[in-house]
């Protein structure tokens, strides 16, 4: 069962409903386009007291938690307060959008966007699928039976790259049934891509783009890492790695047109940093929330519960650092249980997006990421690379005796 009726959490603190359940406790740090001359990306805390531009202390994101101890860090610097989290938050979404009050972009800036694939059971029979399918979305409802009745319940108990795996392995490849998915599911070796280029994730409240050829394809609610340049995991995030599998199933190889597409990442709504109070273990019992709303009335909901991932954060990251450097730091998608096979339409049809989907992503310790699904076409051209970037720094005067 990869969705579920399971209702997304209600406030009744009378908390933003952006925010974590805790509210501001935590210690979380965003990026934000401010206005001014000229008007650029600024490094923020979001604090009770507001939000709490640090560019003259940290004129990136890399620099701030590549410091020995980020948490510590923001919370030594004052910085010079904008507005209030409220004012910023509610001016976050395009629609009546006011230029002179700041809004959220993806927490990240150099660092590289990287993703896990099949780390969960469910999903990874659904790649499979895809495979079997060769992207048809008519034949997954048949194929789905047949290979859920021959392995499905096999494999939510089997540790990757195990004595078992290797036995399950050579028995599937006896039924003609092996998969290069199940190879990075049960394998010794995780699937570990690059999902996006420096700086064109989008961030709560911006479009996120499926492809205008794609008719089967879904979002992805995942818990995303914070990484520093040593390797070191120092607070987490959401996002959405949209998954075009009609284009994927026609062939792996196609992974990159399916995955990295103009708008197709979304990440945020901030970074919660490690903390006394928040952790690795947080995140290991952490459950995320998904909730799509279409402008016909239809609502899908399902969860994906961190408990039940395959490969344990830690080995993710080792794998991804082991045979590559990252000097600015990297945010690594951890994979989703969530992959949606119930009907929208007609009887056999499952799950696709309609454009004007509003999808929520939520969970307990990192708040909300809620964004609306146009065609990466159609979707706001990313413009903003990196020699803008560096440019735009330095007209700021945020270069001159700065760490980057």
């Amino acid at each position: 069962m990869t969705s579920t009726k399971t209702a997304m959490p209600v406030r009744t603190d009378g908390l933003h409903p952006v925010l974590p359940q805790d509210g501001l406790a935590g210690t979380l740090v965003g990026r934000v386009w401010r206005a001014g001359t000229p008007a650029g990306p600024a490094v923020v805390a979001l604090r009770p007291e507001g939000v709490f531009d640090l560019s003259r202390h940290f004129p990136t994101m890399s620099t701030l938690l590549d410091t020995d101890q980020p948490a510590q860090a923001v919370r030594s610097v004052s910085g010079e307060l904008l507005c209030s989290v409220d004012a910023l938050l509610d001016n976050s979404k395009p629609a009546d959008r006011d230029d002179a009050v700041p809004w959220l972009l993806a927490p990240c800036d150099l660092q590289v966007v990287k993703a896990a694939g099949v780390t969960f059971a469910s999903s990874m029979i659904e790649r499979v699928i895809d495979e079997q399918s060769g992207g048809d979305l008519s034949l997954a409802q048949g194929l789905r039976s047949q290979v859920s009745a021959l392995i499905g319940e096999r494999l939510s108990d089997i540790r990757p790259g195990s004595a078992q795996a290797q036995a399950l392995k050579l028995l599937l490849q006896e039924k003609k049934l092996w998969s290069q998915y199940l190879e990075v599911g049960i394998g010794p070796d995780a699937e570990v891509f690059t999902k996006s280029p420096v700086l064109a994730s989008v961030g709560h409240g911006q479009d996120i783009g499926i492809r205008a050829d794609s008719a089967w394809n879904n979002p992805e609610p995942e818990v995303v890492l914070a990484v520093n340049s040593r390797g070191a995991i120092v607070g987490a995030t959401l996002g959405n790695d949209v998954n075009l599998r009609d284009i994927e199933g026609r062939s792996a190889l196609l992974l990159g047109k399916a995955k990295d597409n103009n708008a197709s990442c979304a990440i945020g709504p901030f970074i919660r940093l490690f903390d006394g109070h928040f952790g690795l273990d947080s995140l290991r019992r952490e459950t995320v929330h998904l909730q799509v709303t279409g402008d016909d009335g239809y609502t899908l909901r399902g969860i994906n519960t961190m408990t039940s991932i395959s490969r344990d954060p830690l080995d993710l990251v080792a794998q991804t650092v082991a045979c590559h450097q990252y000097p600015d730091g990297f945010m690594l998608f951890l994979g989703t249980l969530f992959a949606p096979t119930e009907d929208r339409d007609e009887p056999g049809g499952g799950f696709t997006h309609k454009l004007g989907d509003v999808v929520t992503i939520h969970s307990h310790w990192l708040g909300s990421l809620q964004n609306r699904v146009t065609h990466c076409e159609a979707a706001p051209p990313w413009r903003f690379g990196l020699r803008a970037f560096i440019e735009n720094l330095a007209d700021r005067g945020l270069l001159q005796g700065a760490r980057l």
